[in-house]
């Protein structure tokens, strides 16, 4: 595995090679050529929609409209399913095995009850072995922390968040925790990919001796095939503690499912909140875009009734996705477009201490496309 890339982290992590013409002096009336799609990038792609519930459908028809001005070669094939539902329906997973590729709001999560949540069962009938949330300050805006930039990547279908649990015996209830070491080499490729120097192991092996212990023995042996890139590991208290007090001595950190949920959070409050995290789940064949951190304003009614959501999480996580799909310039104008409305501060939801509608973030973006 040393030294030779999952396909899934080289479609996520393709970058746009410079290229220059021999003798020709730029012309600063027409876009840079690293902005021309590649030979046989043009080909128009399916991507599967899935709007959720809430305010998922303002935010991902915002994705919507930016993806329709930019011209990006896909098109969405719309289907709607809710929280609520027992199950995924069969026609929504088999859009996704054949696209590859799907793009989500929120759902809601019913609490207690017996339901299954359809976030973990897209997760686990789809096999998006790794979540990653990249938390990271944007230019212009304001947060305790300066210089944080950090990749938490979180396993996504084990453990005691994967809704592996029964009843033993009435008043007994089981849950199974186990890690496997795929999301360790994908931590490491990753960040060997990117050169990212640090990988740091979260976990509460102290206690947890067996799993947990598992989960370290795993990290340890692949952090021996990658000696360029330092490892380290934190218990899980600590490493809150850590991350509300210094977050910049994060560099890419990974974890088992359930502290992958609460760290990725926390750094997300630290880096600028929840609505502006990009975020993937992904697996060996087949990709899910969605809010990076939980998308805790699903539910807020206010929000919808005032269509003021704030899309850049979902408009960040769409640039992943155009990565992935292997259509980086235009992953590229879709970013720096973002980051020049929340840099230039007339348009921001109030989450970013504004008072914008969603429509009017949208439209910001589209007028600073290049």
């Amino acid at each position: 595995m040393a030294r030779r890339a999952l396909p899934i982290i080289r479609q996520l992590t393709a970058r746009p090679t410079p290229v220059a013409s021999l003798g020709a002096k730029p012309d600063p009336h027409t876009r840079s050529v690293t902005y021309m799609p590649r030979p046989g990038d043009g080909a128009p792609r399916p991507v599967t929609l899935i709007p959720g519930d809430g305010v998922g459908p303002l935010v991902t028809n915002a994705v919507e409209q930016v993806m329709e001005a930019m011209h990006a070669p896909l098109y969405f094939e719309r289907y709607e399913i809710h929280g609520d539902m027992k199950r995924v329906p069969e026609e929504v997973l088999e859009s996704i095995r054949k696209n590859k590729v799907c793009l989500k709001g929120g759902l809601k999560t019913p609490v207690g009850g017996g339901v299954n949540s359809l976030n973990v069962q897209l997760r686990r009938e789809l096999d998006l072995y790794a979540s990653l949330v990249n938390c990271f300050n944007l230019p212009g805006l304001p947060t305790r922390h300066d210089n944080v930039d950090i990749v938490v990547i979180r396993e996504n279908t084990e453990g005691e968040y994967s809704g592996l649990e029964h009843e033993v015996v009435p008043g007994v209830v089981e849950s199974l925790k186990f890690c496997s070491e795929r999301i360790a080499k994908y931590a490491f490729e990753y960040a060997y990919l990117n050169n990212r120097k640090t990988v740091t192991a979260v976990h509460k092996a102290n206690i947890m001796k067996l799993a947990d212990g598992l989960f370290l023995e795993s990290c340890r042996e692949v952090a021996t095939k990658y000696p360029s890139i330092k490892y380290n590991e934190i218990i899980v208290d600590n490493c809150c503690m850590q991350l509300v007090s210094r977050p910049e001595q994060f560099d890419v950190m990974v974890t088992p499912n359930l502290y992958g949920n609460l760290v990725a959070n926390t750094a997300a409050g630290i880096a600028g909140g929840t609505g502006v995290m990009p975020g993937g789940n992904v697996g060996a064949e087949h990709a899910v875009f969605e809010q990076g951190a939980s998308a805790g304003n699903v539910g807020n009614e206010k929000l919808l009734e005032q269509k003021k959501a704030n899309p850049v999480a979902l408009l960040l996580s769409s640039a992943m996705m155009l990565r992935h799909l292997q259509f980086p310039s235009f992953a590229d104008r879709l970013e720096t477009a973002v980051k020049r409305v929340i840099s230039d501060g007339k348009y921001r939801t109030k989450d970013l201490g504004g008072d914008s509608s969603t429509q009017e973030v949208v439209d910001a973006v589209i007028a600073n496309l290049d």
